[in-house]
């Protein structure tokens, strides 16, 4: 056991929210030390962006095999620092080795010098090139509610982008990052991946010294990181809060829709950014779907886990986290929700009962707001049209989730839906699926991750070249003479004017 009065003063402590208990200690790095730590990364960039994709694929491939071989044990420090269950725990390692599986095998696919076609038969003249230059230092910024599978969703890629990587975790959950950093170590790879740990003043200190910023989290802080890098003119991408709504239709098959829209909501404690936050259903289907939503939800076994996957459903990340949930649960029930199972924390840690609530509306905080937390809020709709317009009646828009037996009806209505991504028969899917951007519209976010080729390039700045493919001489440099600008604008309007206006 840990001493908390031991720890030396620029430490802090790291406690697990099931019981409360000091798990670890973490430093509080002041803005010196990360600007140091970020001076030794730029020092190794370069070497490491000259090594090319292939080379850094085998570095990256190294890594896997250390958290394939050390899979329990991380599994076991996010279980420490979270409070999860042991499933979602073991995803988190799991994500690591997925992701790097995907960009390490495509890397030099996707960062392969590229040959646009002229845009007119005038610059056939020249060879156009794309290339792609890393940004050399990447700031990674990520929240507490996936300590260790939110950085795989940027590191991998920015690393295979040859840029060096200064991560800076939640200082609720930062020791599963801090053994990443001992694996990449270990295994002996070149020193551009570093962590640093503290509070908002160590990522401020990331903020300032990367050249690109990757930040995760709350969209009052994400507004500050852009505040911060629009003075400064640094690239930056953000995914932020969500409050993403499911809709029912009355031809879903109602049973897959109850135990999806369960898993969607709750998975993490419901402390998911692409969690189901809101769910509207057709008022044909409402009473059966509240009923067998309610079932599914009362089956779920809460509590603190172990190695045995004996819980469904772990403890929220902190106690702030928790009493907001508290709060929005209550505020709807004082304005006249019904929490048909759940509704208050357990009295054990920072445990909050699974809950499923009706009679809710639009004005209930537990609907506008982002509650990040086991609540499903369910609403009774009129119609497809009624859902959509309710779905899309807020300041976010992250995903969202449509449940049907038509598939060709639901794209209909996926494409109504103000949201960065849309799972038609299933939730979360998205986030699994690192072909496709991951990105926010409205106030969830600007830019994406991942998303093919594009998750890596965004790590790079495009770089584009000429050079002459046939000995012309340049018809519009000094001396200025009429008969041959004349004889150029005659050769751009032929070729690119439409109709008679080519001949004019």
């Amino acid at each position: 056991m840990i001493d908390e009065t031991s720890l030396p003063a620029d430490h802090f402590g790291v406690f697990n929210p099931a019981d409360g208990r000091l798990v670890g200690t973490a430093a509080e790095e002041s803005a010196a030390q990360v600007a140091a730590a970020a001076a030794g990364l730029r020092a190794a960039q370069p070497e490491w962006a000259a090594s090319g994709p292939n080379e850094r694929a085998k570095w990256l491939l190294a890594l896997q095999d250390w958290v394939i071989d050390h899979r329990a044990e991380l599994a076991d420090i996010v279980q420490s620092e979270s409070g999860k269950v042991r499933p979602e725990a073991e995803l988190e390692p799991a994500a690591w080795i997925d992701v790097i599986n995907y960009y390490a095998r495509n890397a030099a696919k996707f960062l392969a010098e590229q040959h646009p076609a002229p845009h007119s038969p005038l610059g056939s003249v020249k060879r156009l090139r794309v290339g792609y230059r890393p940004y050399p230092l990447v700031g990674v910024i990520t929240p507490w509610n996936y300590p260790m599978a939110m950085g795989a969703l940027d590191i991998p890629a920015a690393l295979l982008a040859g840029a060096a990587v200064l991560h800076k975790p939640s200082e609720v959950t930062p020791l599963s990052a801090l053994a990443l950093a001992r694996g990449w170590a270990e295994i002996g790879a070149p020193p551009v991946f570093a962590v640093v740990t503290g509070a908002g003043a160590a990522g401020a200190a990331v903020v300032e010294a990367a050249d690109y910023v990757q930040f995760t989290g709350s969209t009052r802080t994400g507004k500050a990181v852009a505040a911060h890098c629009v003075q400064t003119l640094k690239p930056y991408s953000l995914e932020l809060g969500g409050k993403d709504p499911a809709i029912v239709l009355a031809d879903a098959d109602l049973d897959h829709a109850a135990r999806g829209i369960a898993w969607g909501g709750l998975f993490n404690s419901g402390q998911t950014c692409v969690a189901i936050e809101r769910v509207y259903v057709e008022a044909a289907v409402y009473d059966e779907f509240v009923a067998k939503l309610v079932a599914h939800v009362q089956d779920l076994r809460q509590g603190q886990d172990d190695r045995d996957y004996r819980f469904d459903i772990g403890a929220m990340a902190t106690p702030a986290q928790r009493d907001l949930v508290a709060r929005h649960v209550n505020s709807a029930i004082a304005a006249g929700a019904r929490a048909l199972t759940g509704g208050k924390p357990t009295g054990t840690g920072t445990f909050f009962e699974p809950t499923v609530l009706v009679d809710a509306d639009q004005s209930m905080t537990v609907v506008a707001e982002e509650t990040f937390g086991p609540v499903l809020p369910v609403i009774k709709v009129r119609d497809e049209d009624e859902a959509v317009a309710l779905a899309n009646d807020s300041v976010y828009g992250l995903s969202a989730t449509v449940w049907t037996g038509d598939l060709a009806h639901g794209r209909r209505i996926a494409a109504r839906l103000e949201a960065g991504a849309v799972n038609i028969n299933d939730a979360i899917a998205n986030l699994f699926s690192f072909a496709l951007p991951m990105g926010g519209w409205k106030q969830s976010g600007i830019g994406t991750r991942f998303g093919g080729a594009a998750g890596l390039r965004k790590y790079c700045r495009p770089q584009a070249m000429t050079e002459p493919r046939l000995p012309i001489p340049a018809l519009i440099w000094f001396p200025y003479s009429k008969i041959t600008f004349r004889a150029v604008y005659t050769i751009m309007r032929v070729v690119g004017a439409r109709g008679r206006r080519r001949f004019a």
